[in-house]
């Protein structure tokens, strides 16, 4: 089944969506950028000499779906670890400066995960990561489990976004699945490996094609998916959103495949950030009142217009109608 979404329609949901309190749960991130000219190899070693010019920061992981959702206009309360390091600080600055709730940033003693990616003449050559992945305890898992609380009590919707550096534990997603369910909010789901089957109750549960592969311990045929809809039933999950990169994305529930959207993409730049871009659009949607197909619709376009920016980019509103009206969706 395809999905049509009317220009009215698409206005109605974006600006329903502004004003919406998105509570976003999981593991903050600082991108560093060096960017630079390849002109030579070296002569100590066959690599090439990378003459950096000039250097950014950017905000990554649930810091980007906060990010994203502040772009469109809702209110972001980001509950997160940062390590009590310089990077954090800038983490903690960045994320005041465009209007995200703080409230919820808790310190720990330990390092803040920094994704350094070196960058030559649009190519990134290496990325070098810093962090402390283990799983949050002790005072700090009840100091942020209080937090989790607190920021669900007053939200239109939850995310939870996963990239296994310790924010989001059994725990956390237990009492984070828990509030979100009492309120009757949807709950979007980014998952990894380390907890995958452990969101039972999520709305929209988004994993991509080789983490769900990796859960199966089996290849997904597409072409023959009758074995999905089991998956969606052992998940315990509302709809399964299967992100395909170039391919797009296909929505599925316990029934069987709903829809299959063909990727929005007309320029690939850098995929950087396309996921969490799509997460953000995910909950403001459905925060806003629209249905899963609708959500998914409008998140894959948006993936679309971010994949044609540099690094972990925002989509605004005023881009996807732009987007919308110059292309034939």
């Amino acid at each position: 089944m395809t999905i049509s979404l009317t220009r009215a329609r698409l206005v109605e949901l974006l600006e329903r969506a502004k004003g919406k309190r998105i509570a976003v749960i999981g593991d903050a991130m600082l991108d560093v950028y060096l960017l630079g000219d390849v002109e030579r190899i070296s002569p100590e070693a066959p690599v090439p000499v990378v003459r950096v010019v000039e250097s950014k920061v950017a905000l990554g992981g649930a810091a980007n779906v906060a990010q994203n959702l502040v772009a469109i206009g809702t209110h972001c309360e980001l509950v997160a670890i940062l390590g009590s390091d310089p990077a954090g600080d800038t983490l903690q600055a960045m994320l005041t400066t465009i209007g995200a709730s703080n409230r919820s940033l808790i310190r720990v003693s330990r390092r803040t995960t920094r994704k350094t990616r070196l960058v030559a003449r649009s190519q990134q050559l290496i990325r070098f990561d810093e962090e402390d992945d283990r799983d949050i305890e002790g005072p700090e898992l009840e100091t942020l489990l209080d937090a989790v609380e607190v920021a669900i009590s007053g939200a239109d919707a939850v995310v939870l976004e996963d990239y296994n550096k310790g924010v989001l534990v059994p725990r956390v997603i237990e009492r984070a699945l828990a509030a979100g369910t009492r309120r009757g909010l949807p709950i979007v789901v980014d998952p990894k490996h380390r907890n995958f089957f452990q969101y039972p109750g999520a709305t929209i549960f988004k994993p991509n094609r080789r983490e769900l592969e990796a859960a199966l311990g089996a290849t997904v045929d597409l072409a023959h998916s009758e074995a999905v809809p089991a998956m969606v039933s052992r998940l315990g999950v509302q709809y399964l959103l299967l992100t395909l990169g170039d391919r797009g994305m296909v929505l599925f529930d316990e029934a069987g495949e709903l829809a299959r959207i063909s990727t929005a993409a007309r320029a690939v730049f850098d995929v950087v950030g396309a996921g969490d871009t799509v997460t953000a659009f995910l909950a403001a949607v459905l925060a806003a009142g629209g249905t899963a197909r609708e959500a998914a619709f409008i998140a894959n376009i948006a993936a679309g217009i971010e994949v044609g920016k540099l690094g972990a980019a925002t989509v605004t509103c005023e881009e996807l109608l732009e987007y919308f009206d110059t292309h034939a969706l």
